[in-house]
């Protein structure tokens, strides 16, 4: 999957993503769901486990920057 393809996908919290802090996320994809290590996309914003988020940018091999999703 290159990279344009997960931009846009929703995924789950499953390790607090914040400043200074190595996240981790849960996102379905390619008929399952993988998990990704996670980087706020605003430096500033830390987003506490089982936060919908969605994904703004991905590093690949597994590595994406996510921000809260539905104003959570």
């Amino acid at each position: 999957m290159d990279d344009a393809s997960m931009v846009g996908l929703l995924g789950r919290v499953t390790g607090t993503v914040g400043p200074g802090l190595v996240g981790e996320v849960i996102v379905r994809i390619r008929g399952g769901a993988e998990h990704f290590l996670a980087y706020p996309a605003s430096g500033r914003e830390r987003i506490e486990p089982g936060t919908v988020v969605t994904v703004v940018e991905h590093l690949p091999p597994r590595t994406v920057y996510v921000t809260a999703a539905y104003g959570s």
